[in-house]
C-alpha cells in the first residue's frame, strides 16, 4: 500500500467527475487499489429506470475483475455534500468480497480526504469467502 493515498484519493475524484448521476443528481467515484498496485477507478451510474444504476465501488471493483485482479488492498471513495459520503451496505459487502477488516478506506471530497477509517471498522463482524470454507 502507499504511504500517501495521493494517488488513490486523485482517482476517485476523478471518477466521480464522470458520474452520471441525472436523478439524485449525487455523483460518486471509487477507487480500489489491487495486489498488483494498479488502481481501478469507477463512478455512479443512474438510470431511468430507478434504482436499476449501480454504485462507483461495484464499477471500481468490475474494473479490478476484469484486469484479472481479485485482492482489493486499499479504498477510495470521494462524494459531495456535508457529510463524509461512505460506502453504502452494499458495497461494503462488496468490497468485502475482495479485502480484509483491516483494509484502509478513506472517505474524500472534491476538496480532499475527510477521514480513514477500515472495511472493519464500517462493516464489523462481516461474512466473507472465508466464512464458506
Amino acid at each position: 500500500m502507499s504511504s500517501d493515498p495521493g494517488d488513490i484519493v486523485k482517482a476517485a475524484q476523478e471518477a466521480m467527475e464522470l458520474a452520471y448521476s441525472p436523478y439524485s443528481g449525487f455523483a460518486v467515484g471509487a477507487a480500489v487499489r489491487g495486489g498488483s498496485g494498479r488502481i481501478y477507478s469507477g463512478c455512479n451510474i443512474e438510470n431511468a429506470a430507478y434504482p436499476e444504476g449501480w454504485c462507483a465501488e461495484t464499477s471500481a471493483i468490475s474494473a479490478l475483475i476484469m484486469a484479472g485482479e481479485s485482492k482489493i488492498i486499499e479504498v477510495a471513495v470521494a462524494g459531495g455534500g456535508d457529510e463524509p459520503c461512505t460506502p453504502c451496505g452494499g458495497c461494503r459487502q462488496r468490497l468485502r468480497e475482495f479485502a480484509h477488516s483491516d483494509t484502509p478506506l478513506h472517505v474524500c471530497s472534491p476538496e480532499g480526504v475527510r477521514m480513514t477509517t477500515t472495511l472493519g471498522e464500517l462493516l464489523p463482524h462481516s461474512f466473507g469467502p472465508e466464512n464458506l470454507e
